[in-house]
């Protein structure tokens, strides 16, 4: 006879429904695969009796009391699904202390509240797994914390929010403007109603602070990571990107300094230009990718869908399979498996002292000496000049636009120069700032 493992979704929304389509359509494969079936007995809804669903569900199975759901004695896993830190965190803990294991896809909730969850799970013995948190249907998670577990990596870049790349590709596919994008993206569904937390950056910092503490063994504080949206980004940045043969791109940072062990972890999140032949270069529309340099493998990429239904139902149900499995290997006797490497507390760098090549647009009056002034201030902060660009003469009441790439500067440098060429009296717009990445293999 076939084992049954109980499993209660919180949440039936486009992942929730996804999990349901996924168990009912690859029921058989994964029978195959874990020697058990999973049997959803309980889906917590915030409306039972409301008309329309993403998949159709026995009715009966339907709640709205998540805690009732949680602790049901036949259900073994919890797959949290609701999203958002509030009734999210109290039914993920409500869940691990009623001693069953969990599934969620919730960054910001572990990025937010990870040491407490991740505390509770351990002293209740319980399996916390995340994977469609980070990169969708991507198995990033499961590649750093298994496959790399005897490798140590260096530095990640990555594209992590299918929003925010989605609409830079389109920008510079179609050189529209970013508001005008941005639209189109909510009609196409690859935006929200409010896509604040996406063309923030907001969402990306949630995906690093998870990536940092898997990759580095240390916690960060969300609030603490130096992030920029998407929406600096204009036609004029990317017309001179392309002259410079880069793409922009949206992009999560982090890398190990000083000691491997203790030293202090760079951690950032904006949009930056990099060399149109790198490998992230290549990854557009909504995809996500996550580029890895670390001591033995040496360079990694993953590549695949960051979001949508069934990706990130997949990376869900992959989760459970694992944990039936560790749930089959406790009956027969076998240790638990091993748990997270414990954290150790290590500084985080300060942006001002990132050390980095820049793209610098100043839009100034069109008058003799304007070249030079700016040239003067940057020279006196130490900033190189790699290249710079005065593009022709105004027409009407535009400003000229002088484009400057640097060589490496320290970020404190260039801050420092671009608050004071900002007061200057040729000065039309303030100056625009864009990081450029990726020139040789990251180290």
């Amino acid at each position: 006879m076939t084992r049954t493992i109980g499993v209660a979704l919180l949440g039936l929304g486009n992942v929730g429904g996804g999990v349901v389509k996924l168990l009912e359509d690859n029921a058989a494969a994964i029978a195959a695969r874990l020697g058990a079936r999973f049997e959803v007995r309980a889906i917590a809804v915030r409306e039972v009796d409301k008309a329309k669903r993403v998949v159709d569900v026995d009715r009966r199975l339907l709640t709205s009391d998540v805690d009732a759901a949680v602790r049901r004695d036949d259900i073994d896993i919890v797959c949290e699904l609701i999203g958002g830190t509030t009734l999210a965190r109290h039914a993920m803990l409500a869940a691990i202390a009623a001693g069953k294991h969990v599934v969620t896809a919730n960054k910001a909730l572990l990025a937010e509240h990870g040491a407490e969850v991740f505390g509770a799970a351990e002293r209740a013995g319980v399996d916390v797994y995340y994977e469609a948190a980070v990169c969708g249907g991507v198995p990033v998670i499961r590649v750093l914390r298994e496959g790399l577990a005897s490798d140590r990596v260096e530095s990640l870049h990555g594209i992590v929010n299918g929003t925010s790349n989605y609409i830079l590709t389109e920008m510079a596919r179609t050189r529209r403007p970013f508001a005008d994008i941005l639209r189109d993206a909510q009609a196409l569904g690859y935006a929200e109603a409010d896509p604040t937390l996406d063309i923030s950056g907001g969402d990306a910092a949630h995906k690093l602070a998870i990536l940092v503490n898997l990759c580095f063994s240390t916690t960060i504080d969300v609030a603490a990571i130096p992030t920029e949206g998407i929406d600096i980004v204009e036609p004029i940045d990317l017309d001179y990107a392309d002259k410079w043969d880069y793409v922009i791109k949206p992009l999560v940072i982090a890398r190990a300094h000083g000691d491997p062990a203790t030293g202090p972890i760079e951690a950032r999140v904006h949009p930056a230009l990099i060399p149109a032949s790198w490998l992230l270069a290549d990854v557009g529309g909504a995809k996500n990718a996550l580029y890895v340099q670390s001591y033995a493998l040496g360079p990694s990429l993953y590549y695949g869908a960051g979001a949508g239904m069934l990706p990130t139902a997949m990376s869900v149900v992959s989760d459970m399979i694992e944990i039936g499995r560790n749930i089959f290997a406790r009956v027969a006797g076998a240790p638990r498996p091993t748990r997270p490497r414990p954290v150790q507390p290590r500084a985080a760098m300060a942006l001002g002292e990132l050390r980095t090549r820049y793209y610098l647009r100043f839009g100034v009056h069109d008058q003799p000496g304007v070249l030079g002034r700016l040239m003067t201030i940057l020279g006196a902060h130490h900033i190189s000049i790699a290249q710079v660009v005065q593009d022709g003469r105004a027409t009407g009441d535009e400003p000229v636009w002088v484009v400057v790439v640097t060589h490496e500067a320290l970020e404190s440098d260039v801050r420092a120069a671009l608050s004071e060429i900002d007061t200057l009296d040729v000065v039309r717009q303030p100056a625009r700032l864009i990081r450029i990445s990726g020139e040789v293999s990251p180290a």
